[in-house]
């Protein structure tokens, strides 16, 4: 009788191994920035039978470059990463289907960029001036209230800047000065703060861990164009404890632009219900509040908890600097060359 009853047993549980499906695949492509905790992820894959596959694909321009590219072929399901300097492009392209994500209702609809829900607002964050306020105290100076008083004579020298021709944060810099001067403008006003002795440099790394002061203590430039999360960043990886942020960002109007990244659904995809389900995910809460201390940008889910880092030493900007997308699309490259002719001649 129990040999009966153990027989039937095995037979059941083979049977219920026999009916459990592999796991289906689902390939997000996404910028080689891109970071998410383990945990985070297994958990999705768990619920949902699935294994996810993270295709890193350069800086957010050469990934989107990828996924037009292979668009007739697409190498994935979702992307993610594509933010408001390039998604004209991306819609133009006609890479994203669209998907109406219930998890919307709980996102500001100053994010919601795209009216047909195509790319929906996962994240958003500040390119700032960074300043080294202990410069800044050692020296009682006064900090800059606007992009004029870069201008100034007190400010020489002081400031480092990225190459927006070839470096994010520097053309997110050189779009807040076309935001505030306007097109016809910037360009002289850019003239000026290289009159004012402006250190230019090709990357945020040189930048900020050469030229900043306030990363390395070792740097000439107090100030340098970086993000309003610089300052966490500094307290979280910090080698030993710190009460405060040693810097902070200078967020008067339109002294930062302010960039949102946007994940769709890549037209062509095999998995639709999987990439719904991924979607709403990354707007959901769990994976909202992963976020901050991964990727070190702010949530767009207003439901979503903070890390007392990010509420303690991050700035935020009241009037960030913005362009409307179509307009920073049909005229990013002709701002940039007519920048490169006049300052880099």
């Amino acid at each position: 009788m129990k040999k009966t009853i153990l027989l039937g047993l095995l037979v059941l549980a083979l049977a219920l191994s026999a009916c459990q499906k592999e796991p289906a695949t689902l390939t997000v492509m996404t910028h080689d920035s891109f970071a998410v905790s383990e945990d985070v992820i297994a958990q999705f894959e768990e619920e949902n039978n699935v294994k996810v596959n993270f295709l890193l694909s350069g800086d957010a321009g050469s990934a989107l470059n990828r996924a037009v590219l292979s668009k007739d072929a697409p190498v994935a399901d979702v992307f993610y990463g594509v933010d408001n300097t390039f998604l004209s492009r991306a819609l133009a392209e006609d890479i994203f289907e669209a998907y109406e994500s219930p998890l919307l209702n709980h996102i500001p609809d100053v994010f919601k960029l795209d009216d047909q829900a195509r790319a929906l607002p996962v994240d958003y964050g500040d390119v700032c001036i960074n300043y080294d306020k202990a410069y800044f105290a050692d020296n009682s100076m006064a900090l800059p209230a606007s992009l004029e008083d870069l201008t100034q004579p007190e400010y020489a020298g002081l400031l480092a800047v990225e190459n927006p021709a070839v470096s994010s944060p520097g053309l997110a810099f050189m779009l807040a000065t076309i935001a505030q001067y306007g097109s016809d403008g910037y360009l002289d006003y850019w003239q000026r703060l290289m009159d004012n002795d402006l250190v230019l440099v090709n990357d945020w790394e040189t930048a900020y861990y050469t030229n900043f002061s306030g990363s390395s203590g070792r740097g000439a430039q107090p100030m340098v164009v970086s993000y309003g999360t610089s300052p966490a960043v500094e307290v979280v990886y910090a080698e030993e404890p710190l009460d405060e942020a040693p810097t902070a960002s200078l967020v008067g109007d339109n002294m930062c632009f302010r960039q949102i990244e946007f994940v769709g659904i890549l037209k062509g995809t095999q998995q639709r219900a999987l990439a719904e389900k991924f979607v709403d995910f990354m707007l959901g809460t769990t994976f909202q509040e992963d976020i901050p201390l991964n990727m070190f940008v702010f949530p767009a889910n207003q439901n979503a908890k903070l890390p007392e880092e990010f509420t303690l030493y991050n700035q935020v900007p009241e009037h960030p600097a913005s362009l409307p997308m179509d307009e920073i699309e049909a005229n990013r490259d002709s701002w940039i060359e007519a920048w490169r002719e006049q300052i880099l001649q």
